[in-house]
């Protein structure tokens, strides 16, 4: 008996890995170009880290004309959730992180190099399964459960690492004549990888993010084909990552500890492995200690957060970079309009202790891209969220011309607007604009100039000699300051400044009343545009109510 027939026993159907090798060529890119994967497990909501991932992995492929694609591992059959595969696809789509290959839904891809989900690799796992048998790097374990529960208890006894390795690698040292024996009587088993390693020898490997990492060697003889017949995830990575091709292995580093074993299974099958490159997890500041942002207490480290809140995809994608490559804030003032995909991102300028998520950065990052968006955009895009999430913005937007008139406010000028940071702001920073939400309001503060008599004269001086709806901008600028000075208030706001004890007031003051009784409120858009919008009927109603 020798490993060739131990396989053969093991393997009696599989092919040989040739038909593998020619299946799935070499890929034909350009030198030096990159293949990256994002490859989740399809066990519940994406995760913003998951993202955060995958544009490192896309843009990293993007920028030398290589392959970003998705794989699903789905080995752990125990754990999937309905739908997942999904949620993930959509997910990359809605933040423009599409891949170039892989899955498109549960069932479907695109690409030469799948199936693109482990499930349906069955075969190709079995026939690597036996490569690695035949030649003597992969055993049959007859180890039941209660024997690995039995050998770890006696190892955490005798204070020693837990695991199958060495003398405890029971299997590993029956004949191969035992082993068919085992088979042919029908006994249950798992297949091993026999690891050449020593925990005592060192190994070094160059991160892509992180550098020159040392570890111990694996000498653990993990398991590669479970009972059910599928791979583990260790096993899979390996076979899938050398057929698919993949340059770069962009993942989080949860996955650091795994690379000596990885980078060994490679080794033993004869493959080259590729570039690791491990991400540190998104932080989060929580009451001044930083820590990973989490599934279970962060709301925001589900995707599906910023679609509630309405934050527009390319802003949490811009934020990323942003937090990914600290180089892209400045890059981005000096490049207002151009695309994200034109910036020069670097994996190894990626944050090594983990970059820290922070919601108010967020917040500021999508006003600026908003503000860039014109008003037909704002309009379709809010509309398309509150029909998910707000009927009363649905029907503030009813009127599409009236709508577009105010979302235009302020819009399209060298200093645009920048006071909606998701689309769940849009009903509060418009609802002013509506006569009906407008006359709900009760309470107005004007600020520095409170006694109603005084309010009284100033709205009616100002409707009745000053008012003119065609004035433009400057036009009634000016007006307003000659209203100020003939109610006795300083033209100027310097004027008031420099003296302010012969003023009651000055020109601002005067223009907050105005602001105040068309709008409810004291900060608002440009008021000259308001008033345009508005129109003169309901601003003379508005002054004189």
């Amino acid at each position: 008996m020798n490993y060739k027939e131990l396989a053969n026993l093991i393997f009696p159907d599989v092919k040989d890995i040739s038909y593998y090798e020619e299946m799935y060529p070499e890929r034909n890119l350009p030198e030096g170009a990159v293949v990256t994967r994002f490859a989740p497990s399809p066990t519940g909501y994406v995760h913003i880290g998951g993202l955060y991932q995958s544009l490192a992995a896309k843009m990293e492929a993007e920028k030398t004309g290589g392959v970003f694609f998705l794989r699903i591992e789905d080995t752990d059959q125990k754990r999937l959730t309905e739908n997942a595969v999904t949620d993930i696809v959509n997910s990359l789509k809605v933040f423009e992180i599409a891949p170039t290959e892989g899955m498109i839904s549960e069932t479907e891809w695109t690409g030469d190099y799948g199936p693109y989900i482990q499930s349906k690799r069955g075969d190709i796992y079995r026939a690597y399964a036996k490569y690695m048998m035949e030649q003597g790097k992969a055993y049959p374990c007859f180890c039941t459960p209660e024997d690995d529960e039995k050998r770890t208890a006696a190892q955490l006894a005798a204070k020693i690492r837990p695991g199958y390795y060495s003398v405890w690698a029971k299997c590993r040292n029956l004949t191969l004549e035992e082993m068919a024996e085992k088979i042919k009587a029908g006994e249950p088993y798992i297949v091993r990888f026999k690891s050449p390693g020593r925990e005592d020898r060192k190994i070094q490997i160059s991160d892509g993010i992180k550098g020159k990492v040392t570890f111990p060697e694996n000498d653990l003889d993990i398991v590669i084909i479970k009972s059910d017949g599928l791979p583990t995830y260790h096993f899979a990575h390996m076979v899938d990552d050398h057929l698919m091709r993949t340059t770069h292995v962009i993942r989080s580093d949860e996955w650091l500890s795994s690379v000596p074993l990885h980078v060994q299974l490679f080794k033993e099958a004869g493959f080259k492995a590729p570039k690791y490159c491990h991400i540190a997890p998104i932080m989060k500041n929580d009451n001044g200690n930083k820590r990973k942002l989490s599934k279970r207490k962060d709301p925001e480290a589900a995707v599906s957060y910023y679609d509630e809140l309405g934050v527009p995809p390319d802003a949490v994608k811009e934020y990323l970079i942003n937090i990914a490559n600290s180089t892209f804030e400045n890059w981005r003032k000096q490049n207002k309009d151009a695309k994200i995909e034109d910036f020069d991102f670097h994996l190894n300028k990626m944050s090594v202790s983990g970059a820290l998520f922070d919601m108010v950065k967020l917040f500021d990052v999508a006003k600026i891209v908003i503000s860039r968006y014109t008003a037909e955009k704002v309009y379709n895009e809010g509309l398309t969220w509150a029909k998910k999430y707000d009927e009363e913005l649905v029907k503030l937007l009813e009127n599409k011309e009236y709508a577009l008139k105010v979302l235009g406010i302020e819009r399209g000028n060298q200093k645009p607007r920048k006071d909606i940071a998701k689309w769940s702001d849009l009903k509060e920073n418009i609802s002013y604009m509506y006569k009906e939400e407008f006359d709900k309001i009760s309470e107005f503060n004007y600020g520095t100039i409170s006694d109603k008599d005084e309010i009284s004269k100033i709205l009616k001086l100002y409707v009745e000699k000053y008012y003119n709806k065609e004035d433009d901008k400057q036009t009634w600028f000016d007006k307003l300051k000659d209203l100020a000075e003939e109610l006795g208030y300083a033209r100027e706001v310097k004027e008031y400044k420099a003296d302010p004890e012969k003023w009651p007031g000055h020109v601002g003051d005067i223009s907050t009343v105005i602001r105040v009784s068309l709008t409810g409120r004291q900060n608002t858009p440009d008021l000259h545009e308001i008033m345009n919008v508005l129109g003169e009927d309901e601003v003379k109603r508005r002054l004189s109510k």
